[in-house]
């Protein structure tokens, strides 16, 4: 990947857009759009993106949009593409002209009453609709122009500037920008925050680190009219290290913050807990008030978004002074190359409190590496008339899929590409989507990737902590199963005389949802493993999902009298009850393919067995690969700091006498617990 050039990019890129274009029969604007803004949405760039294609003549464009709304914000999103078979240049003048064709849908639809205009079938109308009735709820307009151009070097950036009440920030997502993004695996750009530049000065500070330390950390005092104004500039940007999302800590004000910001600001600094951040590097400067941090690159809030967004929404909200609320900022310096270990851990034991949430987004937790090794070794069967077995390629980690192939010589990509075809490749938040479609949460799914993967990790961490067993190969082939049905319903759609165009992704979503839910009804269960044997929906299935999709297209559409943004209705659990509630029958060849689901229980009892048994073999390896050594400083460090009890002590016996004595794997799974156990408390395996 990074030994392409721009233009070798492009070439590859293109064809991308072309295969998904006919895999998903959709247009090539709209695939670009997909494709792009899946990418974005995935390095944490920006939250969602929902289609929304409206053209006037009045110079007037719209291709999609999204509601930040725990940032006060909108992203809005107009697009450039018309199939070049070069990245030819994007100057200065056109920019302008695009983003000026933006800017007038938006301030038509504000101030001009935009959606009295058009039809309520047209495109455009719930969102200037929508912009309209929530004016007063943001007050950030995020404007994002997305090319397959490349940039004018001439051009570096766009001034923000105010209309009325609103702040427009413009971004701009050409194809140069976007390369970069790719060659490093998808890493985001990183944030900086010049203090002295935006508030005249630096922030105090206390150095709370030896000279012998292998990392910088300091104690700053942050005033909480800085912070709050931080959040507002780069909302959703400072949380996202590892966890993109922490959505816990956005959104909702907490009531006790609130109380004290509003009624008690001189004792917030006392009652709050404050604030974990890390940074990849920070620049300091002596002040005749003492040391001070001036400027900070990538700073990220990795405990603390809860603090941070309720300094924002309350003062906003409740238009309440900040002027006399501190908060206190432990500021740990982590550069690249122990980002990956360092993070996950400073933010595992900072939210003590919130234990499933603050672990379990990370691409390293055990779920996630479990599904990674079953996608590498399980060949799946070959579709009807297809002559070889293929593989699905789970993307753990963001890149893996490009960069595996990048070194390898053409023919070898060529082999890779066959074993694993791109439209067999699947990222994290296309698992949660997968899932939670048959867990019965469109509503949660319709709220964004990143929202979704959230509610997705938190369950998944609880059901870890209880029965790791639970997920095995029956599991990943019904997954897979899941991502077929998902993907073939996507294409279906497209194909329907009905079909005008918008809210697809709800549509599946929901469609399939209602499935999961009449199937439950009936006390029967679709057979996975049959969709995994024929890596394809079986006719019946794929004419219940026509018959469905039709009638829950019918259903989203016809809004509440006081709602007219169908996506944004989507969002909520009322339109999830509305069409549960919907009554129509399953087809009989469909139900004549389900299974009993006391059937299901028995093949999920087989299959946890086996993955027991895997479980202790992998378990023994990692045992045996650490080495009597290693176990010794193990039971060295555990009794120098009191942790072990005599059970652990004799277990560690048996591995400090490695090769000669191999530990039971019940032992062993004992052991890597024990290992665990010692790493929080400051042992580390070197």
């Amino acid at each position: 990947m990074n030994e392409m050039t721009l233009d070798e990019y492009y070439h590859d890129f293109r064809q991308e857009i072309l295969v998904g274009s006919e895999a998903r029969q959709d247009f090539l604007e709209s695939e670009f759009a997909l494709y792009i803004s899946s990418e974005l949405e995935d390095s944490g760039i920006i939250e969602g993106f929902e289609p929304c294609h409206y053209r006037a003549p009045r110079g007037m464009r719209v291709d999609g949009y999204w509601f930040r709304e725990e940032e006060a914000a909108i992203d809005i999103f107009i697009v450039d593409f018309e199939n070049r078979e070069n990245a030819e240049s994007l100057t200065k003048t056109e920019v302008i002209n695009i983003f000026k064709r933006l800017e007038n849908f938006f301030v038509s639809s504000v101030d001009k009453h935009l959606y009295e205009d058009l039809e309520e079938t047209s495109p455009g109308y719930g969102l200037a609709r929508d912009l309209f009735d929530r004016r007063k709820s943001y007050a950030k307009v995020n404007l994002y122009l997305i090319s397959e151009r490349k940039l004018s070097e001439r051009i570096q950036s766009i001034e923000e500037k105010n209309f009325r009440d609103w702040s427009l920030n413009y971004h701009i997502w050409d194809m140069s920008r976007f390369y970069r993004l790719q060659a490093s695996q998808g890493a985001k750009e990183d944030l900086e925050v010049d203090f002295s530049q935006l508030y005249g000065e630096g922030l105090q500070c206390l150095p709370a680190h030896l000279n012998n330390q292998d990392y910088e950390s300091y104690l700053l005092v942050m005033p909480g009219d800085i912070l709050a104004d931080l959040y507002g500039r780069y909302g959703g940007r400072l949380l996202e290290q590892n966890v993109r999302c922490f959505l816990q800590a956005r959104g909702k004000v907490n009531k006790g913050l609130r109380a004290t910001i509003m009624n008690d600001p001189g004792m917030f600094f006392a009652y709050n807990n404050g604030i974990t951040a890390t940074a990849k590097e920070v620049v300091t400067e002596n002040s005749a008030s003492g040391l001070c941090v001036s400027r900070i690159r990538d700073l990220q809030i990795v405990n603390g978004g809860q603090t941070t967004a309720s300094l924002f929404h309350t003062s906003r909200k409740d238009k309440v002074s900040l002027d006399q609320i501190f908060v206190q900022m432990k500021l740990s310096i982590v550069d690249d190359e122990k980002s990956d270990s360092v993070v996950p851990k400073i933010s595992e034991y900072a939210n003590t409190q919130n234990k499933v949430n603050a672990a379990d987004f990370f691409s390293n937790h055990p779920f996630h590496i479990r599904m990674e090794e079953f996608s590498r070794r399980m060949w799946a069967p070959p579709q009807k008339g297809a002559l070889r077995e293929t593989k699905w390629f789970y993307e753990r980690a963001r890149g893996q899929y490009l960069d595996a192939q990048s070194h390898m010589t053409p023919a070898a990509k060529k082999k890779f590409k066959a074993e694993y075809p791109k439209p067999q490749m699947f990222n994290k938040t296309d698992l949660a989507k997968f899932a939670n479609a048959w867990e019965e949460c469109p509503h949660i799914v319709s709220r964004g990737a990143q929202k979704n993967f959230a509610a997705f990790a938190s369950e998944i961490g609880k059901k870890w902590d209880k029965d790791p067993g639970e997920f095995n190969e029956l599991y990943f082939k019904a997954l897979i199963a899941k991502a077929i049905v998902f993907r073939t319903t996507e294409k279906l759609i497209m194909k329907q005389d009905w079909y005008g165009g918008g809210y697809r992704a709800n549509i599946v979503v929901y469609s399939i949802s209602w499935i999961a839910n009449k199937v439950a009804g009936i006390k029967r269960a679709v057979n996975f493993l049959q969709l995994w044997e024929q890596q394809q929906v079986s006719p019946a299935l794929y004419k219940m999902l026509e018959d469905v999709s039709y009638q829950i297209h019918r259903i989203i559409t016809d809004t509440p009298e006081n709602i007219t943004n169908v996506t944004e209705w989507c969002k909520r659990e009322g339109c999830w009850l509305r069409v549960k509630n919907f009554d129509m029958d399953l087809n009989d060849d469909f139900t004549g393919e389900l299974k009993g689901v006391e059937e299901l229980k028995e093949d999920k009892k087989d299959a946890k067995k086996v993955q027991k048994i895997d479980d202790g073999i992998t378990c023994q390896k990692k045992v045996l690969s650490l080495g009597a050594e290693k176990w010794k400083e193990a039971a060295s460090f555990g009794l120098s700091t009191s942790l072990l009890n005599q059970k652990d002590m004799g277990i560690l016996a048996t591995a400090a006498r490695l090769p000669a004595k191999v530990p039971s794997e019940k032992q062993c799974i004992y052991l890597l617990k024990l290992l665990r156990r010692l790493e929080l408390e400051g042992f580390s395996l070197g």
